[in-house]
């Protein structure tokens, strides 16, 4: 399982900017606003050979100050709770304020790491500046600069440093061929519903793997003549005795139990559609390479149940997650049980799907005559010959190597022509698919 680090900080700190820093993205828009960040960010770090997650706590934009407190507290429980790493980001240049020292306040109590980054440290000669966060009593400042990058090599030193170690043997309890199916989505979904539709009837054929993770649930599913892993954050284990932002605490939650799977089943209802937060844990998925089927739940509820109504229904899940948009939607009812094995059949077919190999000799029979049909466009009046592909071996989802004369000039347009030629002739539905350009 991969670690999860958490920024939280008052706004205006540079949270935002030591995101975009650490994930090498812009993703997360940046202001002198206090309170831009208004949805909660989510990206993957590399450094010095490992990878973590990290989460811009951002979105705390209210009219009262009392509120605007209230707020800050909630996100910091969460990220205590949850998170594996804390980063507690403060601006130099103002020095202490209120609002820090009650963050500091509820951070001295916990019991995670926590580094105090001491941002906004352009030059070496407001250094000595930070000192005055020592009344935090959380350690040594680290003084950075979020906005040129200095100091940050060592921030994330830092932070390797001081995750969890993690025993081996916390992960052997596994069987290595058992699919782990994760069920996410957002608050009222109907996850829980649908967990408790699986489970809730002969539980002494549902065996509860004890001490195998440090967050999520696993438990074995193993009747109907099927067997997994169900990853379950939502249903199965109690969120603990905190008020939180029910929008904030479900991606962070998500995250765990993504990282965490093989599959997931992305929950949406049926009564509201999909929505903004259901994109969010989308991106998530297709960041980390996972299946994907999507569960249309209560459809119970939805009294015109003809074929045209489905239709346009699939068509705007499908509009609305583009341009990924080869995945099993399945229309369901946990209240009823109604398709409920469906989901978990479907489920089972995508993770076999990440597992398909095509033969090398079948990928260049198939593909080379339709790439010579089309060509990747010429770019100053040299032609790109795509000579041989080949799939590769071991790999976390589909990936498949295109040997070419000029790498460089094949962009992403033309890759996603190649996957969808790919997937009109093999069905790797649900499955991401990577494609790898090299030179011959």
């Amino acid at each position: 399982m991969g670690n999860l680090v958490a920024i939280v900080g008052r706004p205006n700190v540079g949270k935002s900017t030591l995101f975009n820093r650490l994930t090498q993205t812009r993703q997360a828009i940046v202001d002198e606003t206090s309170g831009t960040t208004r949805d909660r960010q989510y990206g993957i770090v590399e450094w010095g050979g490992k990878e973590f997650s990290l989460v811009d706590t951002g979105g705390w934009v209210v009219n009262s100050d009392d509120i605007f407190e209230e707020e800050i507290n909630k996100q910091v429980a969460i990220a205590i709770q949850e998170a594996d790493v804390i980063l507690f980001v403060v601006d130099i240049m103002n020095g202490v304020t209120d609002l820090d020292l009650g963050v500091a306040g509820i951070l001295r109590r916990a019991k995670k790491p926590i580094i105090l980054v001491s941002n906004k440290a352009d030059n070496f000669n407001v250094h000595s500046l930070s000192a005055e966060f020592y009344t935090f009593g959380l350690g040594d400042p680290m003084n950075i600069s979020a906005i040129n990058g200095a100091g940050t090599g060592d921030l994330l030193d830092e932070i390797i440093a001081k995750f969890p170690k993690k025993e081996e043997a916390e992960f052997e309890a596994f069987e290595e061929n058992v699919p782990r199916i994760a069920i996410v989505g957002r608050p009222n979904a109907g996850k829980s519903s649908f967990v408790n539709a699986l489970i809730g009837e002969e539980r002494n054929i549902v065996t509860n793997i004890a001490g195998t993770t440090r967050d999520s649930i696993y438990t074995r599913f193993d009747k109907f003549s099927m067997d997994f892993y169900l990853v379950d954050t939502a249903g199965i284990r109690k969120k603990g005795k905190v008020i939180e932002d029910l929008e904030y605490y479900s991606v962070i939650r998500s995250i765990k139990a993504i990282e965490n799977s093989d599959v997931c089943v992305l929950m949406l209802d049926a009564t509201q559609g999909i929505e903004s937060q259901d994109l969010n844990i989308f991106s998530i998925i297709q960041k980390n390479r996972k299946g994907l089927v999507v569960c249309v739940n209560k459809w119970d509820l939805v009294e015109n149940k003809e074929q045209v109504v489905i239709k346009t229904f699939e068509e705007a899940i499908r509009n609305r997650l583009a341009p990924f948009t080869d995945f099993p939607i399945v229309f369901a009812s946990a209240l009823t049980k109604q398709r409920i094995l469906k989901v978990l059949e479907t489920a089972k077919e995508v993770y076999n799907h990440k597992k398909v190999r095509i033969p090398t000799h079948k990928l260049n029979e198939l593909l080379l005559p339709i790439i010579e049909r089309t060509p990747p466009p010429s770019n100053k009046g040299k032609y790109i010959k795509i000579k041989y592909i080949t799939q590769l071996p071991n790999t976390q989802v589909p990936t498949f190597v295109f040997f070419c004369n000029l790498p460089q000039w094949i962009k992403d347009p033309y890759k996603r022509f190649l996957e969808n030629r790919i997937r009109d002739h093999w069905n790797l539905s649900g499955t991401p698919i990577n494609i790898i350009i090299r030179e011959k």
